[in-house]
């Protein structure tokens, strides 16, 4: 019912159930008209789809890449004789006069290797032995030229060896009397003495035996490259202490650069207070035979026939070369007590080695100025040549050939360098003595550019 004067409301119009659409929100409109449905899936656009997604990603680890190359270390650049003569020959020939048996080697100082001469077989080194005795003595117990050293004592054990009929000693010693090492040393290499050779083995190393020394004898020739020698005493009495002629001559080179051992071998005789006779060199005859040899041992046994490590010099120029040789297991063919025979024999061919050496050595030029001797390598790829400073000589024997030896100077190797720099040196041969010449960039040395860096593989 409605109330008086009030007009009644219009009733609200009822739509048919499903039949109106509703209005759609604004954006979805826009979106409704805008949108333009995705052209169909075709090969090309899928390329171009997968090009935008990975070329940013290639190109971001290329970038990365770069950096790394740039910024890793770089290799170390080295001094290299390859590619250059490693070894150089002085003109002409020489044969060596070797004898008819057994085994030999000759080494001029400085210049290297002559030759050898037979098959190189450990064989008894009767007293050559001692040579390494003399050598342990001295690295242990180092002297001076003219110096005495410390007083050794005589033991009761030496008297009675210098009793011994049948071997080298040096007699009427008394115990409890004291030489200083320098005369014990000549006992020892200038008569030969094995009954010094032991006391010094026992004074050595503080024992009543021989054999702690020996070991240490056996220790220095494995250090000095004696591949084929064994030492079983420190005399070389023992026909089972074996060497090669070679590797004697390894241990010649390193014992004459003890000056108080020069001075002992060169002696052809001497005397020691304290002693009734003089001491006598079994190689006085060779050194006073006007070949300027100065020592170094003979030896002689029945099982090692006549043995011989000799030591001799020339001049040359300015030059005054060591010229070592070594000659084992020289026999005669007949009587040979004690292998006194022999002894002569091997003094006798070894001569004739040293006159022949002597009377060929040469002063020759060997290496010219600008002569490329060796490269800078940067590890990248980039050698840079290096060249000799000067002319220089070499004195061996003609046909002898000369080992070229490459080393780094002492500021090492720089990064950059104008041409003309010194950066190293050229050893020409091997040993005490060799001669040396500086080297020099020939042209620029410059450090590696950066598209080197970025293309390197190590």
């Amino acid at each position: 019912m409605t109330a008086p004067g009030v007009a009644p409301a219009p009733a609200e119009a009822v739509a048919p159930e499903g039949t109106t659409e509703q209005p759609l929100p604004a954006l979805d409109l826009l979106a409704q008209l805008t949108n333009t449905p995705p052209p169909p899936e075709t090969p090309a656009r899928t390329v171009a789809r997968r090009v935008r997604i990975w070329v940013p990603l290639l190109l971001l680890l290329v970038a990365v890449l770069a950096v790394v190359q740039a910024l890793r270390p770089l290799p170390d650049a080295i001094l290299t004789s390859e590619g250059a003569a490693s070894s150089v020959a002085l003109d002409g020939r020489f044969d060596v006069p070797w004898p008819e048996k057994g085994q030999a080697a000759v080494r001029i100082g400085g210049a290297g290797d002559v030759g050898t001469f037979g098959e190189q077989k450990p064989v008894p080194t009767a007293s050559v032995a001692k040579v390494m005795t003399a050598y342990v003595i001295l690295k242990n117990h180092p002297l001076k030229k003219d110096e005495d050293g410390p007083q050794i004592e005589v033991d009761a054990k030496a008297v009675a060896d210098g009793t011994s009929a049948s071997e080298s000693r040096v007699q009427g010693l008394t115990a409890g009397t004291r030489f200083s090492q320098q005369n014990m040393l000549k006992m020892l290499m200038i008569p030969s003495g094995n009954n010094i050779a032991r006391l010094l083995a026992r004074w050595d190393t503080g024992s009543d035996s021989e054999a702690a020394f020996v070991e240490k004898m056996n220790a220095e020739a494995k250090a000095l490259g004696m591949t084929s020698t064994t030492y079983t005493d420190p005399s070389g009495l023992d026909a089972k202490t074996v060497s090669t002629a070679v590797d004697q001559l390894k241990l010649a080179e390193e014992v004459m650069k003890f000056d108080a051992f020069r001075a002992i071998v060169q002696l052809p005789n001497s005397t020691v207070p304290g002693l009734s006779e003089p001491l006598i060199n079994n190689n006085d005859d060779l050194l006073i035979a006007g070949l300027s040899i100065k020592g170094i041992k003979t030896g002689s046994s029945s099982a090692a026939g006549g043995t011989l490590v000799w030591a001799a010099y020339k001049t040359v120029g300015d030059k005054t070369p060591l010229v070592l040789g070594t000659m084992l297991d020289q026999h005669v063919t007949g009587a040979d007590p004690d292998g006194a025979n022999s002894l002569k024999l091997v003094k006798q061919n070894s001569k004739k080695v040293i006159e022949a050496v002597r009377a060929a050595l040469t002063s020759a030029g060997v290496v010219k100025k600008g002569q490329v001797v060796g490269y800078v390598d940067d590890g990248l790829g980039t050698r840079t040549p290096v060249v000799a400073t000067r002319d220089t000589a070499a004195v061996a024997v003609p046909g002898q050939r000369l080992e070229l030896t490459l080393a780094v100077g002492e500021k090492g190797l720089p990064a950059k360098a104008p041409v003309g720099t010194e950066i190293g040196v050229l050893t020409i041969g091997t040993g005490p003595g060799a001669p040396t010449v500086p080297v020099a960039l020939q042209t620029d040395l410059s450090a590696p550019s950066l598209g080197t860096k970025l293309l390197r593989l190590r």
